[in-house]
């Protein structure tokens, strides 16, 4: 008899789950179609192209919105369990606020970790895919910005040609051992610029130690300068903007290629609160599972659903803000970006234990 009824609340949890999941998809998809067809609408492409990147960021987009497709679906099926008696009926078997709300969120827990291992790598690919075939269409292309294992590389157009940049070491807002190359309008090299350090953390980047060959009528002049200034598109903020978006790269990914990541240049910080976003992610969504319990199992009487809905979004909005609140006293270094991902789990998590206490002894 209890595998049944374990069955009943797990298969009929999951259920809602899905539900909640699909209707959630599809108005990402009504939401982003519009996006993408602003965005290519005056660029000659396929016809089914915009619907094809929906498509592909939309599973990135239902992974961060998780915990509160996790809270809804967690709140519908309490609220049909109480609604229709069924919760009564469990009680008179011996199944306790506590137990339903144990296995319910241990499955929101389990689906969480599945989610990270099997479905992260699959939608991470999918967001690989959408960025690379968005950026066929881009503007933007002529400035271009890279890290790899030979440390980072920017290409960007001048008013008289364009210009590449290469430096082999990067330390917050510190480049090391930087070649500069400037080409004119026929991609001529007209001078190059060798410097051992570059301050990047403006748009005027003050370098350090510089040697400046200039290429003119076939002849090379070398000058060297103990400072140098060049205006640069790009700064130490905007290039860190950039590898910020973490959305296509795996939990798998992060955690077990981290150290190269590092040296490719990375921002440890960043990589520290994307780590720990994920790793905290399953410990979230029990968390929220037992926010939508403390909701719904204080009486046994039916409610009006709409009150309960709108409670629901209420809580979801505060949580939200709240959690809106821990990352930005993470970015403003008042507290370690890897405890801003976590402080609002230990928050709500203090207060969902002494609900639970007080919803299982109804």
């Amino acid at each position: 008899m209890n595998k049944i009824f374990f069955q009943y609340l797990t298969f009929g949890y999951l259920k809602k789950f899905f539900n909640v999941t699909l209707i959630a998809y599809c108005f990402g998809i009504i939401l982003n179609l519009f996006e993408e067809i602003e965005f290519l609408k005056n660029l000659k492409t396929e016809t089914f192209l915009p619907l094809t990147l929906t498509l592909l960021y939309i599973p990135s987009m239902i992974i961060k919105l998780l915990p509160f497709i996790i809270f809804v679906s967690s709140m519908w099926f309490l609220l049909s369990l109480r609604n229709n008696r069924d919760l009564l009926s469990l009680k008179v078997f011996g199944y306790s606020n506590f137990k339903i709300f144990f296995i319910i969120a241990i499955t929101s827990f389990l689906s969480g970790w599945f989610i990270l291992f099997a479905i992260n790598p699959i939608t991470s690919t999918m967001m690989k895919y959408y960025e690379q075939k968005k950026s066929e269409y881009s503007l933007d292309l002529d400035h271009l910005v890279t890290i790899n294992k030979n440390g980072l590389w920017i290409k960007e157009t001048l008013d008289n040609g364009s210009r590449i940049i290469h430096a082999e070491e990067t330390e917050k807002n510190i480049l090391k051992n930087i070649t500069i190359f400037n080409l004119d309008k026929k991609n001529n090299i007209s001078n190059k610029i060798y410097s051992e350090i570059a301050d990047i953390n403006d748009n005027d980047w003050e370098l350090q130690k510089v040697d400046i060959i200039e290429f003119k009528d076939g002849m090379t002049n070398i000058e060297f300068k103990n400072s140098h200034s060049i205006y640069s598109n790009y700064n130490y903020e905007k290039i860190t903007s950039l590898f910020k978006n973490f959305d296509t790269m795996s939990f798998l990914d992060l955690a077990l290629n981290y150290k190269e990541l590092q040296n490719k240049g990375y921002n440890k910080s960043y990589l520290d609160q994307n780590l720990n976003s994920m790793l905290s992610m399953p410990f979230f969504l029990f968390i929220m599972t037992a926010v939508a319990s403390i909701l719904t199992m204080n009486t046994l009487k039916r409610s009006n659903n709409f009150t309960f809905f709108l409670v629901g979004l209420i809580t979801c909005v505060f949580i939200y803000y709240f959690k809106d609140l821990s990352l930005a006293l993470g970015q403003a270094n008042r507290i370690s970006l890897s405890l801003a991902s976590w402080m609002p789990i230990f928050a709500i998590g203090l207060f969902s234990c002494i609900g639970i206490l007080q919803i299982n002894e109804k």
